[in-house]
C-alpha cells in the first residue's frame, strides 16, 4: 500500500488585508465564504502554492520550471513544453513534480482535437479559512497627494480609499503521496517548505502576514483519507483540536500516525494524544524533521 502524508496547519495570528486586486467601489476586499453559518475570510490554495514555489526555487541547482519575474510582472518558463517529462530519466523540475502542470493547446485545424500536457499535483493544498468569523472591520485611508496619480483625476487632494481587514489565524490542509513523485526525496523539501512559508498573498499583496505554521499536525499513514482537515478551532485566545482527539479515540485515526508540533503541543488535547501514542514536540520544524524520518 502507498504511504500518505496529511497535514493540518494553522498560522500565526495576524492582520490580513488587501490580499488581492479585487475592489468594491473604493474598498479593497478580502475573499470571503460562508463557513459553518458565518462569514469567514479566505486565502486561495493558489496563493499558498505560489509562495511554496518561491521556496522550492532554492532547493535544487536547476531551480523551478516556472518562476515569477518581478520586472516583467509575468511568469517565466524554462521548459514550457515539459519535454523532460517525456524522457526516461529526464531532468525534471521540483515544482512540476510536486505541484503538477497543465499545458493545453488548441487544434491546429478545424475538426481536429486539441492537445494537453497534464500532470496532477502530488502535493494537494486546500483553501485557507480564517479561524474567526469576519466582523466586517474596514479602515478608512487617504493616499497622500501624488502617491497614486492614476486615481487622482485632478487637483492635489488626498485620494480616499477603504480596506477590509481581519485579525485572525488561518488554517488549511495538505495531502502528499511521496511514491507518486519522480524524485521521492522531494517530499522532504515540500514538508520543510510548508513549515517555512513567509508571505502568502494574491496579486496585490501590500500587507505582511506570517503564514508560517504556529501549529501543525502531520499524519503519516496508509489510509488514503486525511480525516484531519480543518480540525483546528479557536476558543478565546487558545487554539485547540478536540475533533482530532475524538476521531483518534474512535479509532478512525491511529495515534501513532500523528506528529504534532508548535503551540498546540502545549494543550491538554495534545498531551492526551501523546499518552495515546502520538509524537508531540514543541517546535514546528522539529515536527517536520520527525515526519521526514518516518518516510
Amino acid at each position: 500500500m502507498s504511504q500518505h502524508v496529511f497535514a493540518a496547519i494553522v498560522t500565526h495570528h495576524g492582520t490580513a488585508a488587501n490580499n488581492r486586486g479585487e475592489t468594491d467601489g473604493n474598498i479593497t476586499t478580502l475573499q470571503k465564504l460562508l463557513w459553518k453559518g458565518q462569514v469567514h475570510t479566505s486565502v486561495s490554495a493558489e496563493a499558498i502554492r505560489f509562495a511554496l514555489r518561491r521556496h522550492l526555487a532554492g532547493c535544487e541547482p536547476i531551480g523551478t520550471n516556472r518562476s515569477w519575474e518581478e520586472d516583467l510582472r509575468s511568469n517565466v518558463w524554462k521548459d514550457p513544453d515539459f519535454k523532460e517529462w517525456k524522457k526516461k530519466g529526464g531532468q525534471t523540475h521540483i515544482d512540476d513534480d510536486l505541484l503538477g502542470y497543465m499545458s493545453a493547446k488548441a487544434a491546429k485545424q478545424e475538426g481536429q482535437a486539441g492537445t494537453a500536457e497534464i500532470r496532477r499535483a502530488v502535493l494537494e493544498v486546500t483553501r485557507a479559512i480564517s479561524l474567526l468569523p469576519w466582523a466586517g472591520d474596514t479602515t478608512f485611508n487617504a493616499a497622500s497627494p501624488g502617491a497614486t496619480p492614476s486615481a487622482q483625476k485632478k487637483g492635489t487632494n488626498p485620494v480616499p480609499y477603504g480596506t477590509e481587514l481581519h485579525a485572525t489565524r488561518y488554517q488549511y490542509g495538505v495531502a502528499l503521496t511521496p511514491q507518486r513523485l519522480r524524485e521521492k526525496r522531494r517530499a522532504k523539501e515540500a514538508i520543510a517548505g510548508l513549515c517555512s512559508l513567509a508571505q502568502v498573498a494574491g496579486n496585490h499583496g501590500r500587507f505582511l502576514f506570517d503564514f508560517s505554521p504556529e501549529s501543525v499536525v502531520f499524519r503519516v499513514t496508509e489510509d488514503p483519507a486525511p480525516r484531519l482537515l480543518y480540525v483546528f478551532e479557536q476558543n478565546g485566545e487558545a487554539v485547540d483540536a478536540p475533533t482530532l482527539l475524538a476521531r483518534t479515540k474512535a479509532g478512525d485515526i491511529a495515534a501513532k500516525e500523528l506528529v504534532i508540533g508548535g503551540a498546540f503541543a502545549e494543550t491538554p488535547t495534545a498531551t492526551e494524544l501523546k499518552k495515546l501514542g502520538a509524537t508531540v514536540v514543541p517546535g514546528v520544524r522539529q515536527a517536520a524533521d520527525a515526519v521526514t524520518k518516518k518516510l
